[in-house]
């Protein structure tokens, strides 16, 4: 299985029905070192999906005063692949490690 913290869209109840045909159960966590931003949302498949054009965006700050709360949820390799389709281009999966030490997959602003 493949932890994934989600602390936007992928938390909602459609989204997860539309991305994986089933709802996730997660854990509450934290993820350091991140600020919240908005990125907008062209594609009308998402946007109909989230019930809107504008999505948090994780960025990159590397101040472990800086947090951001979400839930952790396992999923198949399949159904992560199928995250990475819901995630637009704007977003890039990189891995990190939680406030609780699980390492998982994150959709975060390409910081290059």
């Amino acid at each position: 299985m493949e932890a994934l913290f989600s602390y936007g869209t992928l938390q909602q109840r459609q989204v997860q029905l539309d991305t994986f045909g089933r709802l996730l159960e997660g854990q509450k966590d934290t993820l350091t070192g991140y600020i919240l931003s908005e990125v907008e949302i062209t594609d009308p498949q998402v946007i109909k999906s989230s019930g809107t054009n504008l999505h948090p965006i994780l960025k990159f700050t590397g101040n472990q005063t800086d947090c951001v709360e979400g839930s952790v949820f396992y999923i198949t390799a399949s159904e992560l692949a199928q995250a990475d389709e819901y995630e637009v281009d704007d977003y890039v999966r990189v891995s990190a490690i939680l406030k609780s030490d699980i390492e998982a997959w994150i959709y975060a602003a390409d910081s290059t």
